[in-house]
């Protein structure tokens, strides 16, 4: 079977983002098509979706330029599953305290940006992850703090005693960067390791 896999392609780590993909759909032994979202008429095709990092404010603008955003939206509402990574989490949150971000409202959490620090403060962690056997890997750059979850979110991971991995419903947010390693369990979780998957 294959499943077509969307990479929202405005910034970020595109190609690491769909070899992740790749190889997690391989371990389950899937095929997956992955295809760039720039413009609307995409995603409505897409089993899965994937929002990367970047920066918040350029991402969000060009979802809603597009007419990409509502497209997403309809995505999650159908229950169809969604990863969104670092600056991805603040585009798909509720609330991302900063009125300059037009958010998704897919992912009930309040976020921080930037919250772990510039660039010269990222770091990598091991953390245990609902979910997986042993401690992820992560990559923390210039990482958002979720700071507040809505009842129905699952936290996934926390590093320092603060959420850093949620789920809601469909969606995965992550504060960290899990295409930056050679481990893709964070996207078989959000895709493919689901009792109701759709695909």
């Amino acid at each position: 079977m294959t499943v077509k896999a969307g990479v929202v392609a405005v910034q970020g780590d595109v190609s690491e983002h769909a070899d992740a993909i790749r190889r997690a759909a391989a371990s389950h032994g899937e095929d997956a098509e992955v295809v760039e979202i720039r413009k609307s008429g995409i995603v409505p095709d897409c089993d899965i979706l994937l929002l990367p990092g970047g920066e918040s404010t350029a991402i969000s603008r060009l979802l809603a330029r597009e007419g990409i955003d509502d497209e997403i939206r309809d995505h999650v509402a159908a229950g169809k599953p969604v990863l969104a990574t670092c600056a991805g989490l603040i585009v798909s949150s509720t609330d991302a305290n900063d009125e300059r971000v037009d958010t998704l409202d897919v992912l009930d959490v309040t976020v921080d940006r930037n919250a772990f620090g510039r660039q010269v403060d990222s770091f990598e962690a091991p953390l245990d992850v609902t979910g997986l056997d042993d401690p992820f890997p992560a990559v923390f750059i210039r990482a958002p703090l979720i700071d507040g979850v809505g009842d129905d979110v699952e936290v996934l991971a926390e590093w320092d005693g603060r959420p850093v991995a949620v789920r809601d419903g469909p969606v995965v947010g992550t504060s960290f960067h899990p295409e930056l390693t050679d481990d893709p369990r964070i996207h078989d979780l959000a895709f493919f390791a689901r009792e109701e998957a759709v695909f």
